[in-house]
């Protein structure tokens, strides 16, 4: 019974990390969006350009995560932090993009993780296009 109960509380913390990573994802997403609409300067419709692209991956790749853990686990807390626009957009994409790594420990099984594969390859397309225009 002790066991049982162990396991129901990991489980429990594990569903509540997920929510607020999926509240962070989207958080992160509506990030670039902001920072879509305030983009200005040199090279700014070229950025305009770099952000509209990612911005049609990323929403899908995180429903589908999102979906599909609800099909896993049941429904989950998602709470979603407030948003600003970033400053320093290529930190701030390379910043998360290690932060979705370091939560691939919380999805076991190999299509959720494709999953997260798709999401932080849409980042990584992102840096390329905004280095290369630095």
């Amino acid at each position: 019974m002790e066991t049982k109960m162990k396991e129901n509380k990991q489980t429990m913390e594990s569903t509540n990390e997920m929510g607020d990573f999926f509240g962070k994802m989207y958080a992160f997403n509506n990030s670039l969006k902001l920072y879509h609409w305030h983009v200005s300067g040199k090279g700014s419709y070229a950025q305009h350009i770099a952000l509209d692209q990612t911005l049609e991956d990323l929403p899908d790749a995180l429903d589908r995560i999102v979906e599909t853990t609800y099909s896993l686990k049941g429904d989950i807390k998602v709470v979603i932090p407030e948003t600003n626009v970033p400053t320093e957009i290529v930190d701030h994409c390379q910043k998360f993009f290690e932060y979705v790594d370091y939560q691939r420990e919380l999805f076991k099984e190999n299509f959720t993780a494709a999953i997260l594969d798709d999401y932080q390859e849409a980042i990584q397309q992102l840096l390329y296009r905004l280095r290369r225009l630095e």
